[in-house]
Parts: C-alpha cells; sequence; structure tokens
C-alpha cells in the first residue's frame, strides 16, 4: 500500500496560481504607433506564434515539474504487509560443563551408548529451538568460563555454537562458580522479573575464581534466577576381563552445592540420570519459565520520493536547458 508521510504538503499544489493571480503583472512593451509592413514582418508572425506554442509546453512540464515536487515532499512510502514479531521478555543463558567428565558414556540415544555432552546437545538444542522470541545465550565452562554467544534472537546461531563445542575445549577440570559469575554478568543489566541461568554439570567444583556458594549469593543479589542440572548415570555395568561390576559413574556430582545454588538464588535442581529425564527437565524448565505470547507488528516501509524527484528535477533541467538555447539563437 502507498501512503503519504506529510499528505499535508498537498496544499501547496496550487501555490503557483496563487502567486501568478496576486502577483502584478509583468509590464507590456509598447510597439511603434505606425509601422510599415515588410515580408520580414510575416516571418517574424509564424516565428511569435511558434514560440507561444513552446512557450506553453514548458508551462506544462514547469506543471508537471512543480505536482512532481511536491509529491516527492509529501514523502510517498510504501508499507509492506504487517509481520508479527514475537516479544518476550525472557532472557535465558545456557551453561554447559565441557570437562573430561562429559565424555562418560552412560546415556542411551537411539538405542546407542553416546557420551553426557551430546545427549545434553540433542535435548538442549531440541529446548533452543522451542524457545522462538526469547534471547538466548551460551556459556562453556571447563577449567575457565568462557561467552560463546551473548543474548540473541538468533537461535539458530546459538543451536550451532553449542553442537560444535567439543570436550575438554574448554580445560580438564569444572569452574562452576566463575560460569554463574559469567553469567551474572551478561544478565544483570537486562529486566529484573526475567533473568534466568540454566547450569548444567556432571561434577564438582574444582578450578575457577570464584566459589559456587559465592556466586549464587551474587546472583541473588542481581535477582539472577539460577536452575542447576545434575547429569550422569546413577549406576553402570562394566565389564572386564575379571567379570562385571556395578559403579557409579556420578559419585563426583556434587548435588549438595547445586541445590544450594538453586535455593540461593530462587530456582530448581534437577537431576537427570538418563536422556529421558533429561528431556522431561527441559520441558519443565518450558512451563516454569514460560514463553511469552505478546506479539508485536511491524510494517517494513520503503521510501518512493527519489521518483518523483528524480522527474522533477529532469523536467526542471529540460526546462532550463530550452530556455537557454531559445537566450542563445536570439542573442
Amino acid at each position: 500500500m502507498i501512503t503519504l508521510y506529510w499528505p499535508w504538503l498537498l496544499l501547496l499544489l496550487p501555490l503557483p496560481l496563487l502567486v501568478r493571480r496576486l502577483m502584478p503583472a509583468a509590464p507590456q512593451q509598447q510597439d511603434a504607433a505606425l509601422r510599415v509592413p515588410f515580408l520580414e514582418d510575416f516571418e517574424g508572425g509564424a516565428k511569435t506564434l511558434n514560440s507561444t506554442s513552446r512557450q506553453s509546453i514548458l508551462i506544462w512540464l514547469a506543471a508537471v515539474a512543480w505536482v512532481m515536487l511536491v509529491l516527492a515532499a509529501a514523502r510517498p512510502q510504501w508499507l509492506g504487509e504487517p509481520l508479527d514479531l514475537p516479544m518476550s521478555g525472557r532472557d535465558l543463558m545456557l551453561a554447559v560443563d565441557l570437562s573430561r567428565s562429559m565424555e562418560e558414556e552412560d546415556f542411551r540415544l537411539d538405542n546407542q551408548w553416546v557420551d553426557r555432552l551430546t545427549a545434553t546437545k540433542k535435548v538442549a538444542g531440541e529446548f533452543i529451538e522451542r524457545r522462538e522470541g526469547d534471547r538466548i545465550g551460551l556459556i562453556l565452562f571447563g577449567e575457565q568460563a568462557y561467552l560463546q554467544t551473548p543474548l540473541t534472537f538468533d537461535r539458530k546461531t546459538v543451536k550451532t555454537l553449542l553442537y560444535e563445542s567439543a570436550i575438554g575445549l574448554a580445560g580438564r577440570s569444572t569452574a562452576i562458580g566463575d560460569a554463574i559469575g559469567l553469567g551474572v554478568k551478561r544478565l544483570q543489566n537486562r529486566p529484573a522479573e526475567n533473568r534466568v541461568l540454566i547450569l548444567l554439570t556432571d561434577g564438582a567444583n574444582t578450578a575457577g575464581e570464584i566459589e559456587p556458594i559465592r556466586a549464587a549469593e551474587l546472583a541473588a543479589r542481581k535477582e539472577v534466577k539460577v536452575y542447576t542440572i545434575g547429569i550422569g548415570a546413577d549406576e553402570i555395568i562394566v565389564r572386564s576381563f575379571f567379570g562385571s561390576r556395578r559403579v557409579n559413574p556420578s559419585r563426583d556430582l556434587d548435588e549438595k552445592t547445586l541445590k544450594a545454588i538453586a535455593d540461593k538464588t530462587g530456582g530448581r535442581y534437577f537431576r537427570a540420570r538418563d536422556i529421558n529425564e533429561l528431556k522431561g527437565i527441559y520441558r519443565l524448565l518450558d512451563e516454569l519459565e514460560p514463553i511469552e505470547q505478546e506479539r508485536q507488528l511491524f510494517r517494513p516501509v520503503r521510501a518512493l520520493y527519489p521518483w518523483p524527484l528524480g522527474v522533477a528535477l529532469i523536467l526542471a533541467s529540460v526546462i532550463i536547458g530550452v530556455r537557454t538555447g531559445w537566450r542563445y539563437n536570439n542573442g
């Protein structure tokens, strides 16, 4: 649809007629009282008639140029179809553990044993896809915590960078406190009621500069809600030359600290022992932190004023050129 941003400027269209009517007429040149007709006078009459016709054409060109100029000043624009923009106040930071213990293959995915990080990528990736309209960021941590993706609406990029992460990329140890501290730093300037950090780990804090409980206190002061997820099976069967035995692959998981972090910040602690529990946790997070349904309409706008302005400039150039040529020929 074509609209005018300043339609009231169209009131200027009759301005040249008003000026012509209100301004005094130019004085007429008086011819001699007595003239002797010669052949040249008849030729001059034909030239005057032709000049009058050309003058009339120039007046019409000037009128069209004025209309185009006023139309350009009114700023015509093309409005596209309205688009729904999902608006959500949710700002979610995902903190994923990449320490060496995440390579433990105690999760079964599609009838195949996979490591913990592979299972996390699968489930967290689906969670990211569902969060349409949310700003999502990604923190990867091991011996140190790194901001892989700042808060963004580009869920595809966040998911891609999560899938490209690798065990040991951030070191062998686990810096839970640093990951929480980095998450708080990235969330503290966002709206207070929607700051959420989801931290997934399979171990205990063994590195970093900030103790997890101290980082949780900082998160509570900054009103950042932290959900913690402890990942890893409680029991697997290990077969060796001497037979089979049952072991607990999650013996290093510090559930006490993870629960304390969640309690201090108003979040919750979850335990994921297999792929189904992990999927259930992320579905529950969808319920605890629902996606806002508010929508904002956006209409793309394209300016059209260069077209009438260009026509006006071309016509003005033609008029100036013709009048200059007349004066040169008559001079």
